[in-house]
């Protein structure tokens, strides 16, 4: 069975009819095609140094592998992979060579986590978006007959000491051959044109993306953003700039902020003007009432296609309100780590969205996950992980990957559901990221990163003999862009002598200097983090938390303060003790990551 080539090839025939055919082929034969691709994997990285390690001594069967080879997270590799950043070039985890860094949205240390990656993983990324249409077209129908406005951005990129480049998967993707040369697709055009998405300056990247979908606005068919966090900060993009954009399409000149030369040279081509057009976008937008705004300017849009599971679920209501409760199917999970598979069911709830996992892009093993009763793993007694096709309806797991790259057995940290099956293949619903507490945008922190930020917060307290009691939190994605909310219970010895209002906007900065590298540049440079607000709550607040928490059901022995909130009666709690509410006074530092 020819997994790697045949499977990645896929005919381009006009209806998608193949496609359909090749996913019923690869979810009818779950099993073998994960045994094969297994072997595959095994049989290129044999003569590896990781895997030499563990004295498989080039065995390719799965007995060997799992009673072999241990389950491992990013600590465990990480020397590995700092050998490879430094430039080490001997074939350490993988036989190919690393062709670039994949940086992961989580973090390790404070820095961004580096996910070695090799030339044909490329293959596997593109085979995977060349699915997603000839599926969603089952659904929705003359999606080839107009253009998508998708808002899609590259981030800051770095290089390793050894020359090797470190950047976010999908700013790999946008920068590489197979989309800056892609072929004509009539179901993949977009109006953005490419100099608009490469801009690495993220204002005139966006502007220019506004700019055409306005101008385009009769052939949008859909309009979206990777993440939901994304397609609302473009609303509110258009909120604040709409007078210079109704300029701008009326006159047919470009903002003279839009200095880019590719962008200025492309935009010659597709800017006139238009003093009709102006005259709309300014009547639908300088009122007060921005409810359907995305009907009312693009009125031909079927759906948003943005991600709306996982941490982006608080989204929701928000894009209802804009689009009028258009469709928002999710079509594909993937990560930095490696692309996993489809939703062959798109146009499903949210709440019921289901991911068909796809057997050949890579070796899938599930980790048995109970809240309750974490799994302690042990190099000495490999845990007996269950393979993809013998997962159980609705049971819980966390997912464990084994990668051409060279990741082997390695934990991705999310957390999935089987809802039901696909043929032989599973289907799951992503239930959460492992230990993250709060997320806005493609920011990821958990409870140790958030205890540590305010220990080092609670030192400007000092002088005032003041100490945080208790506290608590929540991501609060009701402004654009959404921020950070710490609940601050206060301690002061003495009363007359308290922490400022300055003082207090401080600690808020003192936090966010404390929080990783994600998160910073949310802030700085990407403008998708609001500034962290610390609001202070009245003195025995979180007894009347736990008294609640009691009345519910919870046991008083074993009762503890959630570091994150989000069940509406307890925010009311706590809002309506709330003392004072405090900003962040200015953006944290940040840079992009310099690896040494």
């Amino acid at each position: 069975m020819a997994v790697q080539s045949d499977f990645l090839s896929l005919p381009r025939d006009q209806n998608g009819q193949d496609a359909l055919q090749l996913i019923e082929h690869l979810t009818k034969n779950t099993d073998p095609i994960q045994e094969e691709v297994l072997r595959q994997i095994l049989f290129q990285n044999a003569d590896t140094e990781y895997l030499k390690r563990f004295r498989l001594n080039g065995a390719t069967d799965r007995d060997s592998f799992k009673s072999k080879v241990p389950v491992v997270s990013y600590e465990d590799l990480r020397p590995d992979i700092e050998r490879i950043a430094n430039g080490d070039r001997s074939p350490i985890l993988c036989a190919h060579p690393i062709s670039e860094f994949l940086t992961s949205s989580g973090t390790s240390a404070g820095e961004r986590k580096l996910m070695p990656t090799i030339d044909e993983d490329m293959d596997r990324r593109q085979f995977l978006y060349s699915l997603q249409m000839p599926v969603m077209n089952q659904y929705v129908s003359d999606l080839d007959k107009g253009k998508a406005l998708h808002f899609l951005f590259i981030k800051a990129e770095s290089k390793t000491p050894g020359g090797l480049l470190a950047r976010p998967v999908l700013t790999s993707y946008y920068k590489s051959e197979q989309f800056r040369k892609r072929p004509f697709d009539p179901y993949n055009i977009l109006t953005s044109p490419n100099a608009a998405i490469l801009c690495s300056d993220s204002f005139q990247s966006m502007y220019t993306q506004m700019l055409c979908g306005l101008i385009m606005r009769h052939e949008v068919l859909r309009v979206g953003a990777v993440f939901a966090s994304g397609l609302l900060r473009a609303i509110r993009f258009l909120q604040l700039n709409w007078d210079q954009l109704v300029h701008d399409i009326h006159t047919g000149t470009l903002n003279p902020k839009v200095t880019d030369p590719s962008i200025r040279g492309c935009m010659s081509k597709i800017l006139k003007p238009d003093p009709e057009l102006a005259t709309f976008i300014k009547n639908e937008c300088s009122g007060e009432n921005w409810e359907r705004i995305i009907v009312r300017i693009w009125p031909n849009t079927k759906y948003l296609d943005v991600i709306v599971t996982g941490a982006m679920a608080q989204y929701i209501p928000t894009l209802d309100y804009y689009s009028g409760g258009l469709p928002k199917p999710c079509t594909m999970y993937a990560s930095s780590e490696c692309f996993f598979g489809l939703n062959l069911k798109p146009m499903s709830e949210p709440s019921d969205v289901s991911y068909t996992i796809l057997p050949n892009m890579g070796y899938f093993e599930f980790l048995p996950h109970d809240d309750d009763s974490p799994v302690t793993l042990s190099r000495d007694s490999p845990p007996r992980l269950v393979d993809l096709a013998d997962v159980e309806l609705g049971k819980f797991y966390e997912l464990i990957i084994t990668t051409y790259s060279g990741l082997c057995r390695y934990r991705v940290g999310d957390i999935l559901q089987v809802t039901g099956f696909h043929n032989s293949d599973p289907q799951f619903r992503f239930v959460r990221r492992k230990n993250v507490l709060l997320s806005i945008d493609s920011d990821k922190t958990d409870e140790a990163e958030l205890q540590k930020a305010i220990e080092n917060a609670s030192e400007l307290l000092k002088e005032f003999n003041t100490s945080v009691v208790e506290y608590t939190s929540f991501a609060d994605t009701k402004s654009i862009p959404g921020h950070y909310v710490i609940y601050w219970e206060l301690f002061m010895k003495d009363s007359s002598h308290s922490p400022t209002s300055e003082v207090l906007n401080k600690c808020c900065l003192a936090m966010e200097e404390s929080l990783n590298s994600v998160y910073r540049q949310g802030r700085v440079a990407d403008n998708s983090i609001g500034p962290l607000e610390i609001r202070v709550v009245k003195n025995g607040t979180f007894e009347e938390l736990m008294d609640y928490a009691i009345s519910r059901g919870a046991s008083i022995n074993q009762y503890k303060v959630p570091r994150c909130v989000n069940f509406a009666p307890i925010m009311e709690l706590l809002d309506s003790r709330v003392l004072s509410s405090h900003f962040s006074p200015a953006a944290p530092h940040w840079t992009p990551e310099r690896r040494s």
